[in-house]
């Protein structure tokens, strides 16, 4: 089955093929190549592919990172470091956090966090939720300034809600 098809005029054309060869253009972009290398290689005019990534474009700037714990509103900090065009985030609640320690053995748990502290490494500035114990390992961890926003004194035993306007404001100073 050819996937899904639009009647254009005398055209048929496919929409899964305009979609695969966007995906192509952006994993080309992403891995490095230039407009006009990633245009070379498909067949396309460079200055489609500038107007593609023109229409996508969801911000400018530094990587950014979220991380934060325990909150009680996580997934609408999620949506909205997201809709913002935050590129990575890292948000639990009380439970999830314990169900990530108990879940798995002790040098489960050290490879899961010597993970996340390697993809943390790549990101320009991170946003940090939580107590304040927390912002001194934070910042000794990461090479990259991070932004406290601080839920409550250590320790914090249970979730605790980050008001959203509060998150958004800082958001957009931070995108400046």
């Amino acid at each position: 089955m050819p996937g899904e098809l639009v009647r254009i005029g005398e055209k048929i054309i496919s929409i899964d093929k305009i979609e695969d060869t966007i995906k192509q253009i952006l994993e080309l972009r992403a891995a490095g190549f230039s407009q006009q290398e990633a245009a070379g290689r498909l067949g396309l005019d460079r200055t489609f592919i500038s107007r593609l990534e023109t229409l996508g474009e969801v911000r400018k700037g530094k990587r950014l990172a979220v991380i934060g714990f325990p909150l009680r509103n996580f997934e609408e900090i999620d949506r909205i470091a997201k809709s913002r065009g935050v590129e990575f985030t890292w948000l639990m609640s009380e439970k999830e956090r314990w169900d990530l320690v108990e879940g798995q053995s002790a040098l489960e748990f050290l490879d899961l966090i010597m993970e996340k502290i390697a993809v943390l490494q790549r990101f320009d500035l991170a946003i940090f939720i939580g107590s304040r114990k927390w912002q001194k390992i934070t910042e000794a961890l990461l090479d990259c300034p991070v932004v406290f926003l601080e839920l409550g004194s250590s320790p914090i035993t249970e979730d605790c809600t980050l008001a959203p306007q509060r998150f958004k404001e800082i958001l957009e100073q931070v995108l400046k």
